[in-house]
Formats: structure tokens, sequence, C-alpha cells
């Protein structure tokens, strides 16, 4: 079946993808589609389908939903409010209250992203994905329609881990789909940046004899000598698939290809300079008397899908022999979706392509940043994960969220602090999903924070005053009709004091900085000079720079890179984004000691990673989401945890005074939890929220001796779920006492065993 109904363009055959194997999948491809301005109800399961059952006009996305009904539909799928800052967000996993472009500055092009920044190129990269993107990119080079020049190499795609590419670098020039030059990777030698501008771009998916298996009829005579430049972009990406799924499927080397089209952003015009530009719509007697925009902008939709589709073919069968032995489509993790939500205009009035939600693009409301979101895995989804092809799931996903998710598959550690959650647990069904708390947005009218089914809107108005706060109930509500702040001022209250946390109402230019700690052993954390400064510069402009006491906008490493043992010291209270500790070896560990009444808090993270080690003696450590033990990393002492605390590493508690968990603990299998046993009623680890137990219990060395048969609670919960693996659920302490280890519904207990 052709998947493009126009004349010119590529015809393959539609192989089957069916889930194979519930067993553990090895890391997957990943193809990422993402469209520009398609609003929530563009698709046909967020609405065009309804609207095709009645009659009334509707879009056409058959890949789009070929790919809802092999996978899964997020119904609460989340961008941002325009372009710019959507791709910040989408590469970097930060929002717009932490990364540098939070609006479309036309500044952004040749400062949003930073060599600091770890976007996803740089991390599936270094994690042995070869890598590609194509589109619109929007950063790195000037505006110049004919003659554009490249003004900041550490914003490019080729700075940021992507070998392939064909993009436009500022987003300006994106604002046409004939574009007079492109710019593409691998380059020529010297080329600035890894990448160059090449003419007429189109010519070489078009009329380049050098593909001879695409069909002749695709060198149309008529085709415009400047090509349509998404057909150019959605060519490469489909040259890219071929080659590199066949080298998927003979050596197993991953892929990640992102598609980032300019469809079906404005102008909507130019396609019907295209032959044939609506021959996909010629079957609709209707579609004539549609209005212009909306007839080209249906038009503009079906092309993109149409080029999904033949994209997805050569996931089945990569050498197009009709033989699909060869598919990796099993095994590809596939993504559709927005930056943001659509526009007015007729596309929206005729084929309601916000879904029926309030607002359009550019708002804070959910029509401006609610997007389509849909995801595929054959391998998982429908197999191995609780998730069944063809559902829609009403989970919040931002579009932060999807870098720590290529993390998690991809088997690397996601970039310190970042706002993203990985949903690698949710697509796999396997593993602990972690929560996330509440997700925030910007715009041009305001601001929004959303936690569960609740959604705080601070709506601005000239002079950058704001009106009265507004709350709706999602669940109920989704088009945001029914204010209810007036009857719940408490979760106003609490959701504002979040919301302006997270940095929304900074000036532009405004984002997280990066620091390394330089003090000596022993040094004090809130010295400014035992911390690296920061600046951004580029070109002989310095665009941030912070050089001060530590921040909440701190994203802050401390490590130890010599051949001894150092130690760090909180001497007064400090907040960062997100504060790793890490050591160079098991002789030259990096400690971080927080004494009596001290808290030290990172906002979105703690990370205490492999050699790292911090000792609280009486004070906290703070997190509003999580502190990380990783393997080989070390938390001791007696204090609070004020956070959810995940341990793959140790957590040994002293004899002095219990450790409190506020939240959630959760142990991993590699665990180990130390505790002492004493004369006094202290309770080593007393957690207020769940203790989900897996690891490794010992007792700690010089603990007190218990009478034969005596027992003492060593943990206490809300609720335990769980057993240490323990062997038959015993341990020893230094003295060779043995005790048997024994559980209630919210008690550990030891017991003296003869």
């Amino acid at each position: 079946m052709k998947h493009l109904n126009f004349i010119f363009l590529l015809a393959l055959i539609l192989g089957a993808t069916m889930p194979q194997s519930a067993e553990t999948a090895p890391r997957p491809n990943i193809l990422y589609f993402y469209v520009d301005d398609m609003g929530w109800g563009s698709i046909g399961p967020n609405g065009q389908a309804v609207r095709k059952a009645k009659g009334l006009p509707y879009v056409r996305t058959p890949n789009i939903d070929r790919l809802a009904a092999q996978g899964v539909n997020f119904t609460r799928g989340y961008g941002c409010h325009v372009c710019s800052p959507a791709r910040s967000s989408q590469q970097s996993g930060f929002h717009q209250g932490h990364t540098f472009a939070d609006n479309n500055d036309p500044n952004n092009a040749r400062k949003a992203m930073r060599s600091d920044d770890r976007l996803m190129g740089d991390l599936l990269s270094d994690a042995g994905y070869t890598t590609g993107y194509w589109g619109k990119w929007g950063y790195g080079a000037s505006k110049d329609q004919v003659n554009p020049v490249i003004q900041n190499i550490q914003t490019l795609p080729t700075s940021h881990g992507y070998t392939h590419v064909l993009a436009e670098l500022h987003h300006v020039r994106a604002h046409t789909f004939f574009q007079p030059t492109l710019w593409s990777a691998p380059a020529d030698s010297g080329a600035i940046g890894g990448i160059q501008l090449i003419p007429n771009s189109m010519a070489k998916y078009i009329n380049n004899p050098a593909y001879p298996d695409l069909p002749a009829n695709q060198n149309h005579p008529d085709y415009p000598s400047t090509g349509y430049c998404d057909d150019a972009y959605a060519f490469a990406a489909l040259d890219f698939v071929r080659t590199n799924a066949k080298l998927n499927h003979s050596t197993g080397k991953p892929f990640f290809g992102l598609l980032a089209v300019q469809i079906p952003h404005a102008p909507f015009q130019e396609i019907s300079q295209l032959p044939e530009w609506d021959q996909a719509y010629k079957d609709d007697p209707n579609f004539p008397q549609l209005p212009a925009q909306a007839q080209q902008w249906a038009a503009m939709v079906t092309r993109i899908d149409a080029h999904f589709g033949n994209i997805l073919d050569a996931l089945d069968d990569p050498n197009q022999d009709g033989d699909t032995s060869d598919s990796v489509a099993d095994n590809t993790l596939v993504i559709f979706q927005s930056d943001n939500g659509g526009p007015g205009g007729a596309s929206h009035t005729t084929f309601n392509s916000n879904g029926g939600l309030s607002g359009t693009k550019g708002k804070i409301q959910e029509g401006g940043i609610r997007v389509p979101l849909v995801m595929r895995w054959p391998r998982m989804i429908n197999a191995a994960s609780k998730m069944k092809a063809g559902s829609q799931i009403d989970k919040v996903v931002d579009v932060t969220d999807l870098l720590p998710t290529f993390c998690e598959l991809a088997g690397v550690p996601s970039p310190l602090s970042i706002d993203g959650v990985s949903i690698a647990p949710t697509l796999t069904g396997s593993g602990h999903q972690r929560h996330r708390e509440f997700i925030i947005h910007e715009a041009s009218n305001g601001q929004s924070i959303i936690r569960g089914k609740h959604k705080l809107v601070r709506t601005r108005i000239k002079g950058n005053k704001t009106t009265p706060l507004e709350l709706y109930d999602l669940q109920i509500d989704p088009s945001e009709q029914n204010n209810i702040a007036a009857a719940h001022p408490d979760v106003v209250n609490k959701l504002h004091e979040l919301l302006l946390g997270e940095r929304v109402t900074e000036a532009k230019g405004f984002a997280n900085t990066y620091h390394q700690w330089t003090g000596t052993n022993g040094g004090q954390t809130s010295d400014p000079d035992n911390w690296s400064d920061y600046a951004y510069s580029n070109a002989g402009i310095t665009y941030m720079s912070d050089n001060g006491a530590p921040l909440l906008s701190w994203t802050a490493l401390m490590e130890n890179k010599g051949n001894t043992p150092l130690a760090a010291r909180v001497d007064a209270d400090l907040e960062f984004l997100g504060l790793e500790i890490r050591g160079a070896s098991s002789t030259a560990t990096q400690s971080l000691e927080i004494g009596n009444h001290l808290q030290l808090q990172g906002r979105n993270e703690i990370r205490i990673s492999e050699n790292g080690k911090v000792a609280i003696d009486g004070g906290t450590l703070a997190s509003l989401r999580w502190v990380d033990i990783n393997p080989g990393g070390e938390l001791h002492g007696n204090g609070t945890v004020d956070s959810i605390l995940y341990n793959n590493g140790t957590v040994s508690v002293s004899d002095r005074a219990p450790l409190t968990v506020s939240m959630d603990y959760h142990e991993s299998k590699n665990a180990k939890l130390t505790i002492p046993l004493t004369d006094k009623t202290n309770i080593g680890l007393q957690v207020k929220g769940k203790a989900i137990l897996a690891g490794t219990l010992s007792i700690a060395k010089g603990s007190f001796d218990l009478k034969e048969k005596a027992s003492q609670t060593i943990l206490i919960a809300e609720q335990i779920t769980g057993t240490f693996r323990n062997a038959n659920q015993e341990v020893y302490d230094g003295n060779k006492n043995r005790y048997s280890i024994s559980y209630t519904d919210t008690q550990v207990l030891l017991t003296h065993v003869k």
C-alpha cells in the first residue's frame, strides 16, 4: 500500500510487528518523531477518529494512528508553549525555570545550549549509539536566508553528540519550507563546528542517482529547485534508519534518530506550491469547500505522516526485499510528540486540532502546552510491561522526561539535577517507577504548575503584574472552565510556593549554573573560594556568570581526583539545585560532613556516587525529590534525610541516635544497611513513609550484645514490603553472635539466637 498519495514519493510494503517476548530487552534503538505546532487533538485517538465517525472534517494521520494502535497513547503528555524552549527542555531535561531558553528570544539561536549542558546526543553517543538529527534545531547560526554563519560552536548539534545531521540552525530561517541551504554533517574537513551548509539540499534525496532504490517518479520535473525542506529531512532520516537498522540487525549496535520536522508550523500556503500537494484528500468531496488554511494544514500533517510510515516500514524491512526476518521494529522504541499546542486559525476551528482544550500555542492553558504523545515498543509494550497495545494512559509525561528515559534504557546515568524523571520502568514493566511530584511551565501569559489532578495558573498581564491565582481540577475539567481556587486555599498556597521555587519569574537568560569543588581537605562549603566560578561566554560576550557562594540554581560536583581521602564540611545551611559527591578510589574517597542542626538541600537531587561519602551528625540532608546512593557510595551517621532515600550503596547508622527518613526508603538488591545494636531505646532507622527492602542487613562493629533470646527493633516504617536478602534471614555481629531477622507490617526485629 502507498503511504504517500502524491506521485513522486516513496512506497514501501507494510510489514507486521508483533510482540515477541516478555524477557528483558537489549538496549533499544530509539526513533523520535517530533512535529512543530501540532495540537493535542490532531491525531485519531485524541479526537480525529470521532470526527471521522460523525462525518465531520478530520485530518488523516494513518501512520501516527498505527503507532497508537500498536503502542500507547499518553493522553497527558506535555511540551512547552513555543518552539525554542520546547527544544531546549527536550534536549537538556531542564524545564523553563532552569534551562537557558524559556521563550522564543531571537538570541536563543546564538546562546541557548552550552558546552556544559549534557544533551540527548551527548549521552546516547557516549553510550555507544549511532546518532542522527534532522530538522529544526534552532541554535548556533544566524538567521540570514542566503549566507548564514555559525555564531556559537558550543550550541551546535555536532557539538552535542549528533553525528548525522541535516538541519536548520535558526528557528527564524525555519519559517519557510523552501530553504536555499541547510546545514549538514558529517562535513568536509575544516568545517566550522563539524557542520557545513549545502545548497539545494533536496537534490541529494530527490534527484541523486546515488539513490537508485528511490522510484524514478520521485525525480519529478515539476519539483521546486529548492525543495520542501521537510521532505529532505525525512529522506535523510529514512536513509539513516535503513543503514543503521541493517547494522543493528547484524551487529547489535543501537541507533538514535530524532526527526524534528517543521510541519505543521506556518507558513501554510507554501505546500500549495508542490505538485499534487492535496492528493491525499482527492477522494474527499468536502475538502475543496474547507478554508484554504485548513486544507493546507491538513495536507502538511498527512504529508509528514506518510514519511513516518515509510520510516516505520524501514524498521520492518531494512533491505526492502520483502523478507522481514531482518526487522528491528520489535526492539525499537518509537516516539511521536509535538513541541507545543496548535495555533489558532482555520485548522483549529475546522478540525478542533486542540481537542477542545482551552487556549492555543503560546498560552499557559492546556491547549498551549498539552501535546499528543505516542510510544511504541513491541518488545516491551503488550509483552513485558503492564501496558497493552492500543491503550490510553493518563500518566503525566513531560518533554523533560524523555532524556532521563533514554539514559536509563541506554544504561547511562542521567545528567545531575535535571527536572525530568525517567519513565523507563513504566515502559519495560520492571524496576521502580519514580514519582514526579509536579511539572511547571511558562508562557507569554503566565506560569503554571500541575500536581496530580490540580493545575495552578499564575496569569501575567501588562506591566508584569499578575491576576488572582486560578486552580483547576484537570481530571474533571481539562478545558479549565471552572476556577476552584476559592474553595481550596491550602492547595493554592502550597502550589504557588512550589511554583515560585522553580524560578519561573526569573528574567530572560537565567539558567542553572555548573560548579566544582576546589577546596582543600576540611574546607567549608559556604566559602566561595572553595568553588569554581561559572561563566558562559561566546565571541567576546559573557551571557551569564556566577562567582559567589552556593545558590539554589547550582548544579555542583564535589569530586576527589587525587590519591588520598578528602573531606569537606557543611558550616551553614546551603541549597543547591543538585549536588553530587564522588571519589577517585576506595583509598581516595570524598567525604562531606553535615554537623548538628545544619541542613544541606539539593532541590532536585543529592547524588552520592562511587567512593563518595556523606556523614550526618545530627544535621539534615534534604531534597524535594530524592537522595540517591549509587553503588560504592555511602551515607552514615545520625540525623534526618528529609527526602525519599534510594539506597543502591551503603547506609550505616551510628549508635548515638537514629537516622530518620522523612519519606520512603528504597533498597536495591545490591544495597547494604548497617545497624547498631545498643543498650538504649534508639531504633536505628526510622522511616516515616514506606520501607522497601531488598538488600543485605549487617550489624555495626562494636554493637551491644543482646541477651540470649532478647529482641530489638532496628527499623520502623509506616509500611514494610520485601525482606533483606540475608541467607536464612540471619545476621552475625562482630562477636559471631547469631541473630534472626523477623518482620511485621511496620517493624524489623533482631532476636539473639543461641
